[in-house]
């Protein structure tokens, strides 16, 4: 067995899985012909016989793959094109410098048992590798790219090669994550689940007609060769677990640097110093070359992509904790569907159109989200396949804060036989709290977020939990935490787990620790759990307080008798002090609990507050006041982000047009907005 040094160039975390990598593209076939040497630390206590592999592309491969049978060859509204399918073929592999394992390699399918699924293999090894041994594999391979679909492909002369060559698996070891024994993880390519692979160093070649334009992982090739008709690339890049790249001959390719000591402000740094008790110098961000490829008639669109990449950086790192990387690659697909909107290390795809208003913020929407994957996908490792909230959730989470901070509210429209109601209605402006809360209320109680991503109801409830109903769970958590001490639980994680494969009961434990307060109640009920959160104002009373009549106890054992009639004379008295008995019902309609406020007003303007613990489906507040009730509300700073119903929420005296245009508005846009979400997920 050959055992040999990996690819180590100092980086910021210990390689595990590193790749050097030889590859040509034939821009008319559409096939990447390739070679690799994979070089595998076993840094786990477990003797390990096998290897197995990610074959993604064989997902592509016919209508009897896992991955088509899910999905029915549909993803993000993105149509597979059923004549140009894709795959990969591993023509051989041998050790370095031994034994060869051609005939050793089979398909395995871990997941579903469907033998007609090629996307993961298993090769024995002639001898086992031990603890601590490092282990060299070449393969060689072919891959055909299918038509643009499902984040790689092809679009005429326009090559996105994403998941395209033989990807180890990850070893978990015992206690890792929630494996009970050594095992590998690698499971099949499903049509909901996106990635999970180690942390290595990766040198490509890439081989390529001369007038392609390429961008690729790394940013920056460290060298360039002519060959007569083609051109080859080599890029480095350290401290990462994939590497993607693109090649189109038009492509207008456009840089800007981020540089930090003008990007933001001595008072912002100071900022996150006192937030998060850290010095200067862990405080400060990077220089960060930023590289935007776009389409020709994109063009225009270039300072747009540029503003949200710097802001992204910016925000996420002040945050959360700097880029380490010294590249971003931006890449504008000419066809978005499966092309655009993707996320690969220090390389994203964004996606825009010749005409793109500036109000409509897409462009800048996709550019920051995917940009953050850089920090929840990438930096902290999460398996995608088994818990994508922890990436996809705390991202949308995370991206709607960016938004918010950096472009605020945008206009929304609402329309009935083409007549805007948005003004007359007093419709609210959108952000993407707001549409994420309205995301959730469509479907609060069908999956749990917690869930591998194969095993969700359908492709909808995948994306309302991984998306928006962990966007809205992360928001209400913000709310009952405060903002400062969110910060300081996301920072603690992003920064404790760099370079990790943190599961989400670290995210738990973390969130507790920082807060300094017990918060499995939540985690139970709506991430572990399928909890519906819904408490209503369900009745309110108000009686004038009569004289009582009756016989009443005196002092000394004597008796008072006040008839009815008398009763009756001192309420008629003009002198006389009104009293009002106000009874408040409060129901909670959801299975979900949390305690929650309620705060009653007065016409006098006084203000009387209770707090309810919501064990019990309802409860009774009594308040005996010299004045009318003017208006209940329950959680009047919304803090309980997850209620799916905020409009029974208030109850008031006297219910005006503005009242009524403003619940109705609102009914109106969480209507609109959640079928929009569930139209782009389904």
């Amino acid at each position: 067995m050959a055992v040999g040094g990996c690819l180590a160039w100092g980086g910021l975390t210990k390689p595990i899985a590193s790749y050097d990598i030889k590859a040509k593209l034939d821009a008319k076939s559409h096939t990447v012909t390739g070679s690799q040497t994979l070089t595998w630390v076993n840094d786990s206590p477990d003797t390990v016989p096998t290897l197995q592999f990610h074959l993604y592309m064989n997902a592509f491969k016919n209508s009897r793959s896992t991955f088509f049978k899910e999905s029915g060859g549909q993803l993000r509204g993105d149509k597979a094109d059923q004549r140009e399918f894709g795959w990969i073929d591993v023509t051989r592999m041998r050790l370095a410098g031994g034994a060869d394992l051609t005939r050793a390699i089979r398909f395995i399918q871990p997941d579903d048992g469907n033998k007609d699924d090629q996307t993961v293999i298993e090769v024995a090894l002639p001898e086992a590798v031990k603890p601590g041994g490092t282990l060299q594999v070449e393969i060689d391979f072919v891959t055909k790219l299918p038509k643009v679909f499902a984040r790689t492909g092809f679009h005429g002369d326009f090559h996105l090669v994403g998941q395209w060559f033989p990807k180890l698996g990850v070893w978990e070891t015992a206690g890792f994550r929630y494996s009970t024994q050594g095992a590998w993880n690698c499971h099949q390519f499903h049509a909901n689940s996106e990635f999970f692979a180690n942390f290595g160093n990766y040198q490509v070649e890439l081989t390529v007609p001369a007038e392609m334009v390429v961008g690729a992982t790394g940013g920056e090739p460290v060298s360039v060769k002519k060959n007569g008709t083609a051109m080859t690339y080599k890029f480095r890049q350290e401290d990462v677990t994939d590497f993607v790249w693109t090649a189109q001959p038009t492509y207008r390719r456009f840089e800007r640097m981020f540089v930090a000591s003008k990007q933001t402000t001595p008072a912002e740094i100071r900022e996150v110093m006192k937030t998060h008790g850290i010095s200067e110098s862990e405080a400060r961000l990077s220089d960060v070359k930023m590289i935007l490829l776009m389409q020709p008639e994109h063009a225009g669109q270039a300072e747009r992509h540029f503003k949200a990449a710097s802001a992204a950086i910016k925000w996420y790192g002040l945050w959360y904790g700097r880029y380490p990387f010294t590249t971003l690659t931006v890449v504008d697909p000419p066809f978005g569907g499966g092309a655009g909107g993707m996320e690969y290390p220090t390389f994203i795809t964004a996606g825009t159109s010749w005409r793109m208003p500036a109000d409509a913020l897409g462009p800048e929407e996709v550019t920051v989200h995917e940009f953050g994957h850089q920090f929840w996908m990438q930096l902290v490792a999460t398996n995608e396949f088994e818990e994508s909230w922890l990436d996809e959730g705390l991202n949308s989470y995370s991206t709607a804060k960016v938004m918010s901070k950096v472009y605020g509210n945008w206009p929304a429209t609402f329309q009935v036989f083409g007549f805007n109601l948005s003004s007359w209605l007093g419709l609210p402006k959108m952000d993407d709290f707001r549409l994420s809360r309205a995301a959730n209320v469509a479907s609060a109680d069908v999956d749990s977020i917690q869930r591998r991503a194969w095993e969700y109801y359908n492709s909808s409830s995948y994306g309302m939990n991984s998306y928006p109903r962990t966007t809205t769970f992360l928001r209400m958590m913000e709310r009952v935490l405060g903002e400062e001490s969110m910060l300081r639980v996301m920072r603690t994680y992003q920064q404790r787990y760099r370079f990790k494969h943190p599961g989400s009961r670290d995210f738990v434990a973390v969130v507790n620790e920082v807060s300094g307060r017990d918060m499995n109640w939540m985690f139970d009920q709506f991430v572990f759990g399928t909890k519906v959160l819904d408490y209503s104002v369900a009745s309110v009373s108000t009686n004038e307080v009569g004289t009582p009549f009756g016989i009443f106890d005196q002092p000394g054992g004597a008796k008072k008798s006040v008839s009815i009639e008398d009763a009756a004379k001192r309420d008629e008295a003009k002198d006389r002090k009104k009293s009002y008995e106000t009874v408040v019902r409060v129901r909670r309609e959801g299975d979900a609990v949390a305690p929650v406020e309620l705060v009653v007003r007065f016409k006098d303007g006084s203000v009387e507050r209770r707090t309810w613990d919501g064990q019990y489906r309802w409860a009774n507040f009594t308040f005996i006041k010299p004045v009318e009730v003017e208006r209940v509300e329950i959680d009047p700073q919304g803090r309980h982000y997850m209620d799916v119903n905020w409009s029974n929420d208030v109850w008031k005296a006297k219910t005006d047009r503005a009242t009524a245009a403003r619940w109705l508005s609102n009914i109106l846009f969480y209507a609109q907005n959640a079928a929009i979400w569930i139209g782009a997920l389904i």
